[in-house]
């Protein structure tokens, strides 16, 4: 990879991680490590241009059908595609299928562009995550499997310590802080060939005292009533989160925000 490269235009696609859940904007929008890393190499191009094509709750199938086709259309110089950890929470999910559906979106997003960026997704440490392991690794492993055949480049945020830590996640617990994102962001700005910013992006967070017994429980009732037991609904009435929902920068248009 050459390093310090130029690139005048990224589209990011996939669901809420790259959405940008849960990393709050003041004007209630989300923010997210798509939209820092599209800062920072703005702010290297004049001219840059960016789109988010990313929807919260989209699984892999969608992915593939709304998204894939209008991100290879923009001929970006660099696509990010990250899909199918979704898929992998459902009671019912058919990883054949799964595999099947990335192959198609990295066989057809390839030609597209000149760097296309995976990633084997973070995991929260805790028994969600111990629950769903075996598929996460699956896919993961079908994530290094298509780099190694199509030339793509793979981010790993799954072993990284410091994105482990129930501290860079949102109180709901699926999706990372505004400084689980920064973290993101500095890791893909590396695999694409910038002089780091931040080389110890990877590191833990330093130790603090864990809560104590009755705010673990307050916040474990707090988590269920507001996020797990409306996402069970969702799951059994057949509902996303995303329903109804465009994305945020469905042009590939020149970046106008923040860059950090």
């Amino acid at each position: 990879m050459q390093t310090n490269p130029t690139h005048t235009s990224l589209v990011a696609i996939g669901d809420s991680f790259t959405e940008g859940m849960s990393d709050l904007l003041p004007d209630g929008t989300y923010r997210g490590w798509a939209d820092l890393l599209a800062g920072r190499m703005a702010a290297r191009t004049p001219g840059f241009r960016y789109a988010n094509l990313a929807v919260r709750g989209k699984l892999i199938a969608q992915i593939v059908e709304e998204q894939v086709g209008p991100a290879a259309a923009m001929q970006p110089d660099v696509i990010t595609l990250v899909g199918g950890l979704n898929d992998t929470l459902r009671p019912k999910c058919d990883m054949g299928r799964v595999r099947a559906l990335l192959e198609e979106a990295v066989e057809r997003l390839t030609p597209a562009c000149k760097h296309l960026v995976l990633m084997r997704s973070p995991g929260r440490q805790g028994p969600v995550l111990e629950r769903f392991r075996p598929r996460m690794e699956e896919l993961f492993a079908c994530v290094d499997d298509l780099a190694a055949r199509h030339g793509a480049l793979v981010v790993d945020l799954y072993g990284a310590p410091s994105l482990g830590d129930p501290r860079a996640w949102d109180v709901d617990r699926l999706h990372l802080t505004d400084e689980g994102h920064r973290r993101v962001a500095e890791a893909v700005w590396q695999t694409l060939g910038y002089e780091p910013e931040d080389p110890e992006w990877r590191t833990p967070m330093p130790p603090t005292p864990p809560p104590n017994w009755t705010a673990r429980r307050v916040e474990d009732a707090r988590f269920t009533r507001q996020y797990l037991l409306p996402w069970i609904g969702r799951r059994l009435t057949g509902r996303s989160s995303g329903d109804g929902l465009s994305p945020k920068r469905p042009d590939l248009l020149p970046y106008e925000g923040p860059a950090s």
